[in-house]
């Protein structure tokens, strides 16, 4: 099992930067497909990006302005986010995209025009 724990996310202004941080812990060996999706309210659950050892995927809302990275030697998956929009408001959830499927609790990124 694999257990994940979002950190970073706040109160930003239209234009601004932040950066999301996801501690893995727990039987990540077999873990190949990290993944970060949000959740801005009233609306389903989107894919945002995802990191593989064969590169990285975006969403089209956030292409080119948000990067996926990971660090394997310190168990971190990160989320860098620049250019904000106020559509970027949501709760970011950091994935484990094993069997089963695993999710952090989320962190709230706020963003205000």
């Amino acid at each position: 099992q694999v257990q994940l724990v979002e950190s970073g996310g706040g109160l930003v202004q239209a234009g601004g930067s932040l950066r999301l941080s996801c501690k893995v812990s727990g039987s990540i060996f077999s873990i190949n497909v990290m993944a970060w999706y949000r959740q801005a309210p009233g609306k389903q659950r989107e894919w945002v990006a995802t990191i593989t050892s064969g590169g990285t995927n975006y969403a089209d809302s956030v292409k080119g302005r948000f990067t996926i990275s990971r660090d394997n030697a310190k168990n971190m998956v990160y989320l860098q986010m620049n250019s904000l929009k106020p559509e970027d408001t949501a709760v970011y959830y950091c994935a484990a995209l094993g069997a089963p499927i695993s999710w952090g609790r989320g962190t709230q990124v706020t963003v205000s025009s």
